[in-house]
């Protein structure tokens, strides 16, 4: 599991895409040196593990209320994750018993995907708020691997009994996500990397990653669709526009949306498209 003492490598300028088919090209090209960031809940399974979780043992509607006070603005992320599972007080054992009780439920064309860019040699990583037990097995089930895994730690004394989570990870503070792309971007050297996701903390992953496409293939939030440079509804829609066809051809049709125009795209200046072909 990758650690924090992440920095930023904020010495590359931006610059903004003025056409659609700018990102259509950087996503249709991707191949070795480039890198791909998935979150998990409501993008590559269907639900929210740390909800599930909680109404598993017993305590939904508790944890529900600080879900609801973080996104209020009452309190930071890892404030609300501690608060979160200082009420769960989840065990070993019963995080092992939730996950042998519920079935893997993936969203619908995530594997399609993951197989595709696999086979471009596209690097695929998990980044998640939730928890690295929980996110590992999602992982081998998509055949990545697991130090592609960004997620929380939970910890358990020697009895097995819940005793904290891992502060140092990234993904466990507010801005984390972006922390965690930052070091992917710098441990694999990679050229491109696109960050997909439901969530406000997946926009915030960008920069440093190169773009963000919003998945509103399970939920829908209004602030995702303003934030990302595209927004689909199915994995399908990114498996098609990687296809050999729609790789040649920047303008292809795709029922990927076009978001609000003030949003300040983040792809490295000077790696420009047409650099991408030679």
């Amino acid at each position: 599991m990758p650690s924090s003492g992440i920095t930023f490598n904020r010495n590359k300028p931006l610059f903004l895409p003025k056409q659609r088919s700018e990102v259509m090209t950087l996503w249709s090209k991707l191949g070795p040196r480039d890198a791909v960031c998935l979150d998990v809940d409501s993008t590559v399974v269907m639900g929210e593990f740390i909800d599930e979780l909680a109404e598993y043992l017993g305590v939904g509607e508790k944890v529900q209320q600080v879900t609801l006070n973080a996104m209020g603005g009452n309190m930071n992320f890892r404030t609300a994750l501690r608060e979160r599972l200082n009420i769960m007080k989840p065990t070993l054992e019963s995080v092992e018993k939730f996950k042998r009780d519920n079935s893997l439920r993936l969203t619908p064309g995530v594997q399609s995907l993951v197989e595709t860019l696999h086979k471009r040699k596209v690097e695929v990583y998990l980044v998640s708020g939730g928890f690295e037990s929980l996110i590992v097995p999602v992982a081998k089930t998509l055949g990545i691997p697991e130090e592609n895994v960004f997620a929380n730690r939970l910890l358990f004394n020697s009895s097995g009994a819940y005793a904290g989570f891992d502060e140092t990870e990234p993904t466990s503070m507010s801005g984390g996500k972006a922390l965690a792309v930052s070091a992917i971007k710098e441990r694999g050297e990679h050229n491109f990397v696109v960050m997909i996701g439901d969530g406000a903390t997946d926009a915030e992953a960008c920069p440093p990653a190169n773009a963000f496409i919003g998945f509103g293939g399970n939920v829908t939030r209004e602030l995702v669709r303003k934030k990302c440079h595209y927004y689909v509804h199915s994995f399908e829609e990114l498996v098609q526009l990687l296809s050999p066809s729609n790789s040649n051809n920047s303008r292809c049709s795709t029922a990927m949306e076009l978001s609000h125009p003030s949003v300040h795209h983040c792809y490295d200046k000077g790696l420009t498209i047409s650099n991408r072909d030679s």
